[in-house]
């Protein structure tokens, strides 16, 4: 039986109130956890990979040292360790309801081993990673400040970090659960846009800047930027944005029956002359 792997994202604006800081959405984040074993239980030869967003545990804060800018003075030191600080507040509340909910969980703080170069991630220990993966854990990770060769200190995105990772342990589907439709038309009440692929990003990149809550990492935009590469550089993946609101919508995206959304996928091969 071969064995598919996902990358799931909990969207920071999903699993937290943005605008109010470190302030959970604890109801919902054991509601996301409960639809995950859902989810595997009904694709047992599913393998998940799980990353969360920062939300009000990290973009509030960083914004506030502008940290992913550059880290140099003292104050931007404190500033950086106060944002890994924060943020890893937020992965032990999502740890905790996962493994509550039986997800067998092995946790990964990536600013242990991330390094950038003038805000590109190039480096990222993958292998206990994979380890944990192959030996049928969870991996779950978050988006996280990381040390940078050129600017001293810079903020990775998960979306960033599941680009890097999908080099060494290519997905076959990547989730970005939030609270948004999906990409849409026009921020924040237009309809979602069904599909983005590399050629049709330019036209819709416009809308998809805006969001009206902090975020430090370039909001939609960079998500979709972000997962058009990983797409073209795998071109068999797609990547599905949704709204995990509605109950349910989690668990049918992990089983491939959420119909809802935005699919960023590669462009489809021109079909072979007869």
């Amino acid at each position: 039986m071969k064995t598919n792997l996902i990358y799931v994202k909990l969207g920071g604006s999903l699993i937290t109130d943005k605008h109010s800081e470190r302030t959970p959405r604890n109801k919902v984040i054991r509601r996301l956890a409960r639809e995950i074993v859902g989810g595997m239980e009904k694709r047992p030869q599913t393998r998940l990979l799980i990353g969360h967003g920062a939300g009000s545990f990290g973009h509030i804060q960083a914004a506030r040292y502008n940290t992913r800018g550059g880290v140099h003075s003292a104050r931007d030191w404190r500033g950086f360790a106060n944002v890994a600080a924060t943020v890893a507040e937020l992965n032990s509340i999502v740890r905790t309801e996962l493994l509550s909910a039986g997800v067998p969980v092995f946790n990964v703080h990536p600013s242990a081993s991330a390094r950038c170069h003038d805000g590109k991630l190039i480096a990222l220990a993958a292998g206990p990673i994979k380890s944990a993966i192959d030996n049928g854990l969870t991996p779950v990770l978050h988006g996280d400040v990381a040390f940078d060769e050129t600017l001293g200190g810079t903020i990775i995105s998960t979306e960033m970090i599941f680009g890097f990772l999908s080099h060494i342990m290519p997905p076959d589907a990547v989730l970005l659960a939030g609270i948004a439709q999906g990409v849409l038309h026009k921020h924040p009440l237009g309809s979602a846009i069904p599909e983005i692929t590399p050629n049709t990003f330019r036209e819709h990149a416009a809308g998809a800047a805006f969001s009206d809550a902090p975020d430090v990492t370039g909001g939609m935009k960079s998500k979709v930027a972000e997962m058009l590469t990983l797409v073209q550089n795998i071109p068999g993946a797609t990547v599905r944005i949704f709204s995990a609101q509605p109950e349910g919508a989690l668990a049918r995206a992990i089983c491939g029956t959420e119909a809802t959304g935005t699919v960023i996928r590669a462009e489809r091969p021109e079909p072979t002359p007869a």
